[in-house]
């Protein structure tokens, strides 16, 4: 009964983050190529994308810490969603750049406030069905949204001739669909914390010492990852594709993430740390497709970026969630995130300027921060391994 209730929280979750993504990862797509058309810089681009992913994952130390202590998971997860979903749309009424990074910003804090509480909740159902699968299946799903959001704002576009403002106006509605479900699932799943059942912990006090090992590869991960806004900008500047395209490949990438997800989820239930060590590892050649490439390595390049993608946002998670204590998830989701996202952000500021400089030193960066990150993560993958199988049989 349990299980069946859990599954259907995580595929309710699920579904409201389908949402969510079809509106703001729809955004995403065309962000680079908006602010280009309102006269930014690829080093005011870079800078966003890093300034609103660090705002995005630092405050997600305050959002976790708070979820923990005050146990109102739900009431936190609504209010981000509100902020972040409905300052999508408002970028159809952004008549320069400066205006519309504001709003880009304000979208990612909105993310920040609910994704703690939000991942400490998933984690609570995803504890029934296997942590890698939960959140698999949760990823899988938020990326059918990715996927179609993309896919949404492309016809818009063609079918407006590059009108941006009537692309983003049109996410309203996925924005209202997707709050309508979270006040939803509030509604019957008051009480989520109830879903896992309590074991005593190996930590009584802190995290553990890998913990923070596992934090810093997954620090250098960030580092190198460019962000979509950068990658769309080198599309539409070197006039690789045509606009309308560009949320094509996005969606293409998003289609990737959700696949790779539930594999890896499901692989790393059964192997651990090897999914994410695998995963990481094709991952580490998007940069030179994406970047140094025509139009089928670019193609290709999103297939890629679309997997690490998806190892980040599934058993990444569920490696932490496999690290802490139920009551102690909501704080080290955002430790995680705040690290993650500061590191994401001077990756990101950085690759901006390089991209201004020369690519080919941007695509080396990218590599080499990679690099360290799989060295780090498979140099510890089989103590964490260890530490996985003495919690289970404790």
């Amino acid at each position: 009964m349990q299980l069946k209730k859990a599954t259907v929280f995580v595929i309710l979750l699920g579904c409201t983050s389908l949402f969510s993504d079809m509106t703001y990862e729809a955004a995403r797509s065309i962000n680079g190529p908006y602010l280009e058309v309102l006269g930014a810089s690829a080093t005011t681009v870079g800078w966003m994308a890093g300034l609103g992913e660090l705002l995005g994952y630092s405050l997600r130390v305050i959002s976790g810490y708070l979820s923990d202590k005050t146990k109102n998971y739900w009431a936190i997860t609504v209010v981000g969603y509100f902020i972040n979903l409905l300052s999508v749309p408002l970028l159809a009424f952004a008549g320069f750049w400066q205006l519309a990074i504001m709003l880009m910003i304000l979208e990612r804090v909105g993310k920040a406030i609910r994704t703690p509480a939000r991942d400490a909740m998933l984690s609570f159902g995803a504890h029934q069905m296997g942590q890698g699968w939960g959140f698999g299946l949760h990823e899988a799903l938020d990326q059918t949204g990715a996927t179609i959001g993309p896919l949404l704002v492309s016809a818009a576009l063609f079918i407006k001739n590059n009108n941006y403002q009537s692309a983003y106006i049109i996410l309203f509605i996925p924005a209202i669909i997707a709050i309508g479900l979270i006040i939803f699932a509030k509604s019957i799943y008051p009480h989520l914390e109830n879903l896992e059942i309590k074991t005593k912990s190996l930590e009584t006090k802190g995290y553990p010492k890998l913990y923070w090992q596992y934090l810093i590869a997954i620090a250098f991960l960030a580092l190198g990852y460019a962000d979509f806004p950068l990658i769309a900008y080198h599309f539409k500047s070197t006039n690789l594709m045509p606009d309308d395209v560009i949320p094509l490949l996005y969606a293409l990438a998003m289609a990737s993430d959700g696949i790779a997800a539930l594999i890896l989820g499901k692989v790393f239930d059964k192997s651990g740390t090897k999914a994410l060590v695998l995963a990481l590892f094709i991952a580490l050649f998007f940069g030179p497709m994406v970047f140094l490439g025509g139009m089928n390595w670019a193609i290709v390049g999103m297939v890629v970026w679309g997997i690490g993608m998806g190892a980040q946002e599934s058993i990444v998670k569920a490696t932490v969630a496999h690290f802490i204590p139920p009551e102690k998830r909501g704080t080290a989701f955002g430790v995680f995130n705040a690290v993650f996202g500061l590191f994401w952000f001077a990756g990101s500021a950085l690759m901006g300027y390089l991209y201004d400089y020369s690519i080919i030193i941007l695509v080396a960066f990218s590599i080499i921060a990679q690099l360290i990150a799989l060295v780090l993560l498979a140099a510890i993958s089989g103590k964490i391994q260890q530490y996985f199988h003495t919690q289970q049989i404790r």
